[in-house]
């Protein structure tokens, strides 16, 4: 058993998981919204340590990641488990696997060194904690990015961004990347659809950009519940007001788990979307799930030149050395080779 971080004792053998922004109240023998953390006689333990489900060699441009090492290589774990309920979740199999099977955990056991060491030969450049809510399996994250930062290999969360501050801070000194999803720019949004709320996942874009991590933003564009121009036009309002140079994926929905009564994302929207954004100031604003020629690219917001030229998951650097236009020498924001 491995004891969790971020908790504080309650009355009755109770705790409090301060993980995330749910902040479980958890009584003796209980789980939290997660269902993998337990409190067992008083203590808060993680059942997932090391428990991967899922090990897979992805490229960046897959998380998406389009300002961080591109072309690279990135060993992508996840145990089962979730924070949210999403009607959409794409991966509900194994974020929603405890609630499936009667609080079954399940999972093959990995130690930090056995991830790093598949990493390194593997020639992956960076690990991603992805395909559920890495903050659900954070000590186990949180192990493998301290050694993989002695190591020279790069972390990156690929996250629905609810976890508590005090998280994001714990982790900031180690995490090199991370990719939010948001959502919607509504509370009625988060409420209904993904059983949260909106106003932690703002702040934690805020406060990880602060702290000096390459932060990208993902919006699944879902055709009738956030596609209004005016809640496209709130979103690239509010990351302006951070960083005009905060990329954006405005991506396309396909239906999925409990959300089976929309249509996919037209084109048309998406590539009005990205107009949006870039209309509002944002220096990059990127399309995806869907074939538009250009609409994946990274252009210089200076001069306009092609820096990156993308297709799918691959991408190919033109006019970018050392992190700067090799045209106009203008800076541009990201984590470079």
């Amino acid at each position: 058993m491995h004891e969790a971080l971020f908790y504080q004792q309650a009355e009755k053998g109770g705790v409090i998981c301060g993980l995330c922004n749910h902040r479980c109240h958890i009584a003796v023998g209980k789980r939290g919204i997660c269902g993998v953390r337990e409190n067992i006689e008083g203590r808060l333990i993680t059942l997932v340590y090391g428990r991967l489900v899922s090990s897979n060699i992805d490229p960046i441009e897959k998380k998406p990641m389009f300002h961080f090492l591109p072309g690279s290589r990135s060993l992508s774990i996840a145990t089962v488990g979730c924070n949210f309920q999403c009607l959409h979740c794409q991966n509900f199999e194994i974020s929603q696997y405890p609630h499936f099977h009667n609080n079954q955990i399940t999972g093959s056991d990995h130690s930090p060194h056995s991830v790093v060491e598949e990493a390194l030969r593997s020639d992956c450049a960076s690990i991603s904690y992805t395909y559920v809510e890495p903050t659900i399996f954070y000590e186990f994250a949180y192990d493998c990015a301290r050694l993989a930062h002695e190591q020279g290999v790069k972390n990156v969360f690929v996250s629905n961004g609810y976890m508590a501050p005090e998280a994001a801070r714990h982790l900031a000194p180690y995490l090199d990347g991370i990719n939010i999803d948001l959502k919607a720019f509504t509370e009625d949004f988060y409420h209904k659809v993904c059983k949260a709320r909106l106003a932690p996942v703002l702040e934690n874009i805020r406060l990880l950009h602060e702290l000096g991590v390459q932060v990208e933003v993902t919006t699944l564009v879902i055709p009738g519940l956030n596609d209004g121009e005016d809640e496209l036009r709130g979103i690239a309002r509010f990351l302006k007001g951070i960083s005009v140079d905060i990329p954006w994926h405005v991506s396309g929905f396909y239906p999925t788990y409990k959300m089976l009564d929309r249509p996919r994302t037209p084109v048309a929207t998406l590539r009005r979307a990205r107009e949006i954004g870039l209309a509002e100031g944002l220096h990059y604003v990127y399309e995806g799930n869907v074939v538009d020629v250009g609409g994946e690219d990274t252009r210089c917001p200076g001069c306009g030149t092609l820096l990156i030229q993308r297709s799918g998951f691959r991408s190919q650097q033109l006019a970018l050395a050392d992190g700067r236009c090799g045209n106009c020498q203008l800076s541009i924001a990201g984590v470079w080779r």
